[in-house]
């Protein structure tokens, strides 16, 4: 993990720009939000998007303002990470922010699921061997696999024109210790209730702790 010089505040709490190298060698960028707290909350992005997302701006800026420090990050091939994207990109990583979460909390996490993403052109690589594994993905076994001791919180727009609203309860059905929080009206990238996205998030991260 390198600590690059860069820093500045928001309110109320310190921005520094840190380089994290993943397991194949290539350096993701992020931003450690410090508040001086010793819990921690990481935003992953969603698919072509960045840490600069609208989303991840404001739930950085959301919990930060709770008092919980954030770190936001891009995957490999966004925004300021090195790599090229392709879809098998977050699975890759999965294991090293699970260990990232359990260290900072201890053992005890909560997973939320925010279905949305920037709008805009997005450009990215796919390969045979990524969309397979896509296409290969057992959904319902994968939402069994999850942890029971893990809190999971899905937040779906009713409106979402992307995402039918219906699989999100499907999946409620059948995902261990799960709350589901449908925001009526918001669309896949919540543009008119971000206020609202962040708070459902942040009272479930206080709730966690």
């Amino acid at each position: 993990m390198a600590d690059e010089s860069s820093s500045s505040s928001l309110e109320g709490a310190q921005v520094r720009k840190i380089t994290v190298q993943n397991n194949y060698g290539e350096n993701l960028v992020g931003l450690l939000h410090e508040t001086g707290s010793t819990q921690l909350v990481i935003l992953c992005h969603g698919l072509g998007a960045s840490k600069e997302d609208t989303t991840m701006v404001n739930l950085a800026d959301a919990i930060t303002k709770g008092g919980i420090s954030v770190f936001r990050f891009d995957f490999a091939g966004n925004g300021e990470s090195e790599g090229s994207f392709q879809f098998g990109n977050y699975l890759r990583e999965v294991d090293d922010l699970r260990s990232v979460v359990l260290y900072f909390s201890g053992g005890k996490h909560a997973i939320i699921t925010v279905l949305g993403h920037s709008k805009g052109e997005v450009w990215y690589r796919i390969t045979e061997e990524s969309m397979m594994e896509r296409l290969g993905t057992d959904m319902h076994a994968a939402c069994l696999s999850i942890d029971n001791s893990s809190r999971v919180l899905s937040v779906h727009g009713s409106s979402d024109e992307a995402i039918p609203v219906e699989d999100a309860f499907e999946f409620s059905k059948i995902i261990p210790n799960h709350k589901l929080h449908v925001i009526e009206g918001a669309d896949h990238g919540y543009s008119k209730h971000q206020s609202e996205l962040a708070e459902v998030v942040l009272n479930f991260i206080k709730a966690s702790l």
